[in-house]
């Protein structure tokens, strides 16, 4: 019996703006003057606030802290968004959580151990996933009943590279392959899995050809260029909508912080490879793109930041009226009705509750 090939396929890098700021004008989306700053005005926005986050947290007002520095153009896919979309967070997405609708006062609740912060302002938004992959299945779920229902909006989920080592991204891939459903594979690849290198996470030449093995499309976006990661969700969501089917998009980029404020990233990776990826930084990208188009200068972003500096102080203040959770929540709510197990649990809560009211009334 003669060969034959069974299967094609490829996958593409997109991008829009070049590291020097240079722009493919046939790629360029079709924004207004105000729509452009407003973009950069998110993405200084969400450095500000990693930056201000990370100082709580060394000063003992935050829990552990993720941040997002050098990620910030992924507030593009954000904006790709229509109202009735669902976005599927992950622990490192402050940028999309925010640029959605949420108040910073939110998020600075959620690190100081307030769940009521979860509730952000923003339309569809689900609380943050810290388990890594498990959000992909509540995003399948989604769209799942958005296709039953025949809702003509889309779900963007949202994960790190190291969350495709998972089942649950392979069983969510799958499940969103067979039945076609309105959901965005929104994979931010910045390179490592806390300690793990991506090259020893997968032996794929990318993770976007993945999405192949489970019947849709993969596409590779530059990750720290906002027009591209634009372009590239706003088609993938749209394609969504009119029940075409799922795509993995990953952004590629780079974390420049550690992992975590609990990590030390200069025991696994070299000084030289961090500052080889500051040299891409997106902020300092889309401000050179700005610049070229004459719609930027110091003087305005030193006005905007100084708004933004302000906003987030008084967003410190707002979040100390953000209550916090009794402890038995995390119990309460698992199960419609609760195990013995549970009961066991929130007695054991409950008792730890009562002793520490002892101790403090001393």
């Amino acid at each position: 019996m003669p060969e034959k090939k069974v299967f094609v396929g490829d996958v593409r890098f997109f991008s829009v703006l070049d590291e020097s700021g240079a722009v493919d004008s046939k790629l360029e989306p079709a924004f207004s003057s105000d729509e452009l700053k407003k973009l950069f005005e998110w993405m200084i926005q969400i450095r500000a606030f990693d930056d201000k986050c990370v100082k709580l947290q060394r000063s003992g007002k935050l829990g552990t802290y993720l941040s997002v520095l050098g990620q910030e153009a992924q507030v593009a896919a954000a904006l790709a968004m229509e109202k009735n979309d669902w976005l599927v967070p992950y622990f490192r997405d402050n940028g999309l959580i925010l640029a959605r609708g949420a108040k910073f006062e939110e998020l600075l609740a959620v690190g100081g151990g307030s769940e009521w912060g979860s509730q952000f302002s923003g339309p569809n938004i689900l609380p943050v996933a810290i388990p890594v992959a498990t959000q992909l299945l509540h995003a399948v779920g989604i769209a799942w009943g958005m296709k039953i229902s025949k809702e003509k909006n889309a779900v963007l989920v949202s994960f790190g590279d190291g969350a495709t080592s998972e089942g649950d991204f392979h069983e969510a891939m799958n499940f969103a392959g067979v039945f076609q459903l309105p959901v965005v594979f929104f994979c931010q690849n910045n390179q490592w899995a806390i300690s793990v290198p991506r090259k020893n996470q997968t032996a794929s030449e990318t993770i976007a050809q993945k999405a192949l093995g489970y019947g849709f499309s993969g596409v590779q976006v530059d990750g720290n260029d906002p027009l591209a990661v634009f372009v590239a969700v706003s088609e993938a969501l749209k394609k969504a909508r009119q029940g075409k089917g799922p795509t993995l998009i990953e952004m590629i980029t780079y974390r420049m912080s550690d992992h975590s404020t609990a990590d030390d990233a200069s025991k696994y990776r070299s000084l030289q490879e961090t500052r080889a990826w500051e040299k891409k930084d997106p902020i300092d990208r889309f401000r050179k793109y700005l610049k070229a188009k004459k719609i930027w200068t110091q003087a305005w972003e030193d006005r905007v930041g100084q708004t933004i500096r302000t906003r987030i102080e008084e967003s410190m203040r707002k979040a100390e009226l953000i209550p916090n959770h009794p402890s038995t929540d995390i119990v309460d709510f698992v199960f419609l009705e609760s195990t013995m197990e549970l009961l066991r649990q929130r007695e054991f809560l409950e008792e730890a509750g009562r002793r520490e009211k002892r101790d403090d009334a001393k």
